[in-house]
C-alpha cells in the first residue's frame, strides 16, 4: 500500500500473522524498514518487486528492534546484496541482533536470524535521505526500539511501540512490552510530531486524525 511517494507499506503473511515492513525510496537508493520472519525472504523480494523496487536498488536496512518478526529475513538480505547493503540499528538492540546474546523474547531459539550492524542510531538522529528520516528511541518493548518519522510525508513508523486496529491505534501492546514505565513515556515523544499517518508493524495504517488518536492515547495513560 503506497503511504506517499516513495513510501510504501508492505503486507507480508505469516501463518496469517501479518506484519509490514515499511520501503521507503528515491531516486538514489531504498531503504527497508524491518524484513519480516524467518522464512519470508522471497515474500520480501516479491513485494519490493510489485512496487518496481530491485534489490540492487536495496542500499541499506533500518531495525526498528530485535524481536524475531523484524530481523527474521536479515541474514538472507546480506547474503543476496553483501557489501551494498549497510544496517542500521540503536546500539541498546545491536548485540542480540548480531547475537552476541540471546534474543530477549526468543531466547530459545537454536539459530536466531542474525546479521552485522553497522551503523547506531541515535534519539533525534535525522538521516538525509529519502526526504529525511528522523529517528525517534521509543523504549519500552525493548531497550533499543526506535520509530522513524519521515518529514516529508509526516508519516511515523511506530513499529512495535503501538498497534492498530482497523485504522484505531490501540496504544502500547502490554503482553509484549518489556517495561511499560518507558513504553508510557515513549508515547509522550510522538506529541511533538505533526503526524499524518501511522503505520504500525501490527495492524498497519492509521491515517485518520492520527494526532487526536495519539492525544487520547496519552491522556489515558
Amino acid at each position: 500500500m503506497e503511504i506517499s511517494k516513495g513510501v510504501e507499506m508492505l503486507s507480508l503473511d505469516f501463518h496469517g500473522n501479518i506484519v509490514h515492513p515499511v520501503l521507503v525510496w528515491d531516486r538514489e537508493m531504498a531503504i527497508l524498514i524491518d524484513t519480516g520472519f524467518p522464512g519470508q525472504f522471497e515474500d520480501l523480494r516479491v513485494a519490493l518487486e510489485n512496487v518496481g523496487v530491485s534489490l540492487d536498488k536495496l542500499k541499506a536496512v533500518i531495525l526498528t528492534h530485535q524481536d524475531v518478526d523484524h530481523i527474521g529475513s536479515l541474514p538472507e538480505i546480506l547474503r543476496e546484496c553483501g557489501n551494498n547493503i549497510r544496517v542500521y540499528a540503536h546500539e541498546l538492540d545491536k548485540p542480540y541482533i548480531q547475537g552476541e546474546l540471546p534474543l530477549l523474547k526468543d531466547g530459545h531459539l537454536v539459530t536466531p536470524p542474525k546479521g552485522k550492524v553497522d551503523d547506531i542510531l541515535i534519539d533525534g538522529q535525522e538521516l538525509p535521505v529519502c526526504g529525511t528520516i528522523r529517528i525517534i528511541h521509543t523504549p519500552g518493548h525493548t531497550p533499543g526500539h526506535i520509530s522513524l518519522y519521515l518529514k516529508q510525508s509526516k508519516t511515523l513508523i511506530a513499529g512495535d511501540s503501538m498497534y492498530s486496529v482497523d485504522g484505531i491505534l490501540g496504544g502500547i501492546h502490554v503482553p509484549t512490552t518489556l517495561d511499560m514505565n518507558a513504553a508510557c513515556l515513549s508515547l509522550k515523544k510522538y506529541l511533538d510530531l505533526d503526524i499524518a499517518s501511522v503505520v504500525c508493524y501490527h495492524g498497519g495504517l492509521s491515517n485518520v486524525n492520527v494526532n487526536d488518536q495519539i492525544l487520547g492515547l496519552n491522556q489515558a495513560l
